[in-house]
């Protein structure tokens, strides 16, 4: 296997794995700090052993977390280390205070795990609301870090070096916000949609546990709202990308020519030899008005950049169609949610609505998946825009296969672990309930 393919191929199994645990991250502490708000408002103990439960849960991705977060910040020096050579000094301080956020958090959990019977009832919910904070800030920091590589800011590039470095520039880049908001929001859409759609399994196997009912209505009425708010956030990073990277932008359309009311492209397969796309539905003049806020607008086609410099047209388009696809399914069950709660709440009941849930347990972390591979591998050939190549900052370390192969084991065994683990305790909670 080619280096630079095994290389890539590493931190794509790395990042795949570790974005899930991320998301989950920042999620979960939310929902198990609402479950024990309700259990205090209430006095029902059904919302305070879901909040134990839902706790148990974030402890274990919290471990996980921090492992495969090691993990790839040693693979960045280690298999990129002219990239960081250079960027180390730029866009270091979003590492630094993701640190600072890692550790706050850790406390926080620590409370809440440990200070049941312990803390005042408030303080022990405001430890878990202070742990759920820092772990989107965690992320939040984390992602401006790669938005920077996106946008790169805050230096001069003079003969090959970074100078007048402004970190606090680079931080706050102008991709930053957009991709921020667009995570972060996509976190919990897939965390709620697959915490919801465990629940509703078994509620569907055990229909008079209560806790299980609770557990849904919590999970469902984030992940339906954050999932109605994420095309809105995904109208702004997508203005954000056609000024940024209008290459990019051309590639997840498979948008070739340059024309003024571009058709949005919903579907089909790039042909990149014949510059057209085969059975795609297309919207005259939307792919203008999503770019530009106006359905006349030019829309920068493929064929103005050097095919060499073209990003990877069929896996970028494939990944953002199916990205897109999930999503609008999610949005759709979220406003089926939301309308069956407030007119016929009796439908959240029944069979076929526990199965359609159930059915939706992986599509938000496959959208996560798939829109990740849209902002890296539309980003190729660059690993810093515009700035230095990804194959420019390979190591030269032969026989990169082995880390990969190693890479790739330890993450399904800390997958094997934790579905071993989460299982346990679903288990447990099932014998109580």
């Amino acid at each position: 296997m080619d280096d630079f393919l095994a290389a890539r191929l590493q931190m794509t199994v790395s990042l795949g794995f570790h974005i899930v645990f991320a998301c989950i991250g920042m999620t979960m502490p939310f929902l198990m700090f609402i479950a024990e708000l309700k259990w205090i408002r209430t006095g029902k103990e059904v919302y305070l052993d879901l909040a134990k439960a839902w706790s148990k849960g974030v402890a274990i991705f919290f471990a996980v977390g921090a492992v495969s977060g090691t993990v790839l910040s040693f693979e960045l020096g280690l298999l990129w280390p002219e990239f960081m050579e250079h960027a180390g000094p730029i866009f270091g301080m979003p590492f630094s205070w993701e640190g600072a956020a890692f550790f706050l958090e850790a406390i926080a959990l620590g409370l809440f795990l440990y200070g049941w019977k312990r803390l005042n009832k408030w303080v022990h919910l405001g430890a878990g609301f202070v742990a759920g904070i820092c772990g989107v800030l965690s992320g939040i920091f984390v992602v401006a870090a790669n938005a920077w590589m996106n946008a790169p800011a805050g230096f001069d590039w003079v003969d090959g070096q970074a100078i007048n470095i402004d970190p606090v520039k680079a931080m706050f880049n102008a991709a930053w916000f957009g991709q921020a908001h667009h995570m972060t929001v996509a976190a919990f859409v897939a965390t709620s949609f697959a915490v919801a759609g465990i629940h509703a399994f078994l509620l569907w196997k055990n229909p008079h546990r209560e806790i299980h009912r609770k557990a849904l209505n919590i999970a469902l009425t984030i992940g339906a709202i954050s999932a109605i708010i994420q095309p809105i956030s995904g109208d702004l990073i997508a203005k954000t990308v056609a000024k940024l990277q209008p290459a990019k932008l051309a590639a997840m359309e498979s948008h070739f020519e340059t024309s003024t009311s571009a058709p949005l492209i919903i579907g089909g397969i790039p042909d990149v030899d014949g510059r057209k796309v085969d059975y795609a539905i297309k919207i005259p003049g939307m792919l203008s008005f999503l770019a530009h806020g106006d359905f006349k607008a030019e829309v920068t086609g493929l064929e103005e950049f050097p095919e060499e410099l073209w990003p990877p047209v069929l896996i970028v388009h494939l990944a953002f169609q199916l990205m897109v696809l999930l999503g609008m399914i999610m949005v759709s069950v979220g406003i089926m949610f939301l309308l069956f709660r407030w007119k016929w709440p009796h439908l959240l009941d029944k069979k076929w609505w526990l199965l359609l849930v159930f059915l939706i347990t992986p599509m938000g972390f496959l959208a996560v998946e798939a829109g990740w591979i849209v902002t890296e591998v539309g980003r190729q050939p660059w690993i810093i825009y515009g700035i230095m190549k990804t194959r420019d900052s390979l190591t030269p370390m032969p026989g990169l296969q082995y880390p990969l192969y190693t890479i790739t084991f330890i993450y399904l065994f800390l997958s094997f672990l934790v579905i071993w683990l989460l299982n346990r305790q679903i288990k447990m909670l099932h014998q109580k309930y």
